[in-house]
């Protein structure tokens, strides 16, 4: 066989929903298709692109390569296929993106520029207004799933990590658990569109540690951070958020809190090849973002061990 377009979509669609089945349905294909399809992939490349784990399907080490090749390739042919308009000229298009994620969107909109300077972008006015583009917060368990109107990636999942000031009794613990903080004054941004304090309260409840206190200020996690290293409460965060002058992350013991981060767009407005170019560029965006997180290299290195070959 010869490898087509629509093949590397179809890797694209397995690595970036975990599933052969979701990505079938991502796709508009049947299941048992796409899985022939990825046989047939794997036997022309001559080695296997997917692990099968009993959660889903993950890039073996080559098929990390290829993945990343693939969409390398299929943006490239995107940006052939908008390079010259009718007059001879790059057209420019612009694009709504709702700033739901302050720490991922420079990032992802400057690295953007670079693949394709024709693309403008505009932030909307609003968490309600019309949106092409947005990156989220949300947790493992929110129940996001793509509709007719409206796809999503995942681009990382993390712990939620927790924030004290430097001082704090517990400075010198590794991993506080949620018990020894049932008497802090929690500090929430409302700024980043996650549902904080649900996330406070679910895990303090399965703590049996009730909080003294929850606020979900109108702020960003950098200023919250700044009230943490006043001494004025302690806060959650995801864990490659860097730490503040004056505040210590740590990791909490048993890591009872995840989340993810999450590309929407609009599925009118959006093809393929530019949501690969998106995604890439949030990836990378995010991979510098915890570069500068130690707490969450340390924390990592102590949990995770890679497997025995």
């Amino acid at each position: 066989m010869d490898l087509e377009l629509r093949h590397l979509r179809v890797l694209c669609a397995i690595a970036d929903t975990g599933s052969v089945g979701r990505a079938a349905a991502a796709i508009g294909a049947s299941q048992p298709a796409t899985s022939t399809q990825l046989r047939r992939i794997e036997r022309h490349l001559g080695a296997m692109v997917f692990e099968r784990t009993a959660a889903g399907v993950v890039p073996t080490t080559f098929g990390a390569e290829v993945l990343a090749a693939a969409r390398e390739v299929l943006a490239r042919v995107d940006r052939l296929g908008d390079a010259v308009a009718a007059n001879g000229e790059r057209p420019h298009r612009e694009l709504r993106v709702a700033a739901g994620c302050p720490a991922l969107l420079p990032g992802t909109l400057a690295r953007t520029r670079q693949l394709r300077p024709e693309i403008r972008f505009s932030l909307t006015a609003g968490p309600d207004e019309p949106f092409d583009l947005a990156l989220a917060l949300d947790h493992p368990d929110s129940g996001l799933r793509p509709t007719p109107t409206l796809a999503a990636r995942v681009l990382a999942t993390e712990p939620v990590f927790v924030a004290l000031p430097a001082a704090h009794p517990l400075r010198h613990h590794a991993e506080p658990a949620l018990a020894d903080l049932a008497g802090e004054t929690w500090l929430l941004p409302a700024a980043d569109g996650t549902a904080w304090p649900v996330f406070v309260r679910a895990a303090c409840e399965s703590a049996t540690a009730k909080p003294v206190a929850v606020s979900q200020l109108p702020y960003g996690q950098r200023e919250i951070q700044d009230l943490v290293a006043a001494g004025l409460g302690a806060t959650l965060v995801p864990a490659s958020t860097p730490p503040a002058a004056g505040v210590l992350i740590k990791p909490l013991l048993g890591a009872p809190l995840w989340l993810r981060y999450v590309l929407l767009w609009r599925r009118a407005a959006l093809g393929p090849a530019l949501v690969d170019t998106l995604f890439g560029a949030a990836t990378a965006a995010y991979r510098e973002l915890a570069a500068g997180a130690p707490h969450l290299h340390s924390w990592a290195s102590r949990t995770f061990r890679p497997p025995r070959t």
